[in-house]
This record gives structure tokens, sequence and C-alpha cells, in this order.
């Protein structure tokens, strides 16, 4: 019998809709500019959360897939190896991968507010992000 592939295997991106309560690029509040979209992506069992700004920056917090782990019956954690903050110049978006550690947390999605908290420390500083979003359950989601 072949386990079923867990949601960290899967190809995807999901761009969610909501508030950004908090974003810190190398301890430097940027939260004023934080857009109301949150990218989560999933790719060869590497899952990351992207938050960007008005003003052009950028952070992403990656992790292994792999390695999640539930908190709660409903919260998974997601630890974080990896930021990558990202500005815009003149000769385009600049980024800079960072190895970090820390963690992304979330809920799994269901009818409310889900909020999707990430925290981590890296050699520039701390890196820190919060998103909320109204949750609703897809029509086609099985039903509890």
């Amino acid at each position: 019998m072949l386990a079923a592939p867990g949601p960290a295997s899967a190809q995807t991106a999901i761009t969610l809709e909501g508030t950004c309560e908090k974003l810190i690029i190398a301890g430097l509040d940027v939260t004023q500019n934080c857009k109301g979209t949150m990218l989560n992506t999933v790719s060869r069992n590497r899952a990351s959360f992207d938050f960007s700004a008005w003003d052009g920056r950028g952070l992403s917090f990656s992790g292994s897939g792999a390695q999640q782990e539930r908190t709660e019956e409903t919260d998974a954690l997601q630890p974080i190896n990896l930021v990558v903050p990202s500005e815009k110049t003149d000769d385009g978006v600049v980024r800079g991968p960072l190895v970090a550690v820390g963690s992304c947390s979330f809920s799994t999605p269901s009818d409310g507010k889900t909020a999707i908290t990430c925290e981590a420390n890296a050699a520039k500083g701390r890196y820190e992000a919060r998103f909320v979003t109204d949750a609703k359950t897809p029509p086609s989601a099985p039903k509890p």
C-alpha cells in the first residue's frame, strides 16, 4: 500500500487576500506599506510564505515542508531555514537569500479568520510577518 503524498509534496501556489498586520524586514518595520495579499507556494517539498509591500519590498519565508509539525489539532508549524528579502531598484528586483532560523504557524483553513504568522532571525536581523485572511471553505471541499 502506498502512502498518499502530503501537502508538502504538491506543487501549488495560492494567493490569499486579507490584512497584513505586520511586516518587519531586517528589523525595519514596513507594515504601513504591506499589501493585502500573500502568496503561499509549495514546490518540491519546499514551502514558502511571500509577503509584499507597496514600496517594492518583499519578504519570503521558506522551509522544508517535510518538516512541518502539528502544534494542535488544526494548527501547523512550518520550520523556516531561509528568508529572502527583496527590493525593487532601477536595475529590477534584487533578492538576497539568507540562512535563517525561525518558523511560520498557521491554522488549517476553515470558516472564519485564519492567521499566518512568521518569525525568523538571520545575519541581517529580525524578520517578522503576520497576515490574517477570511478563510472560506471551498464549495468542493469534503464535508467534515
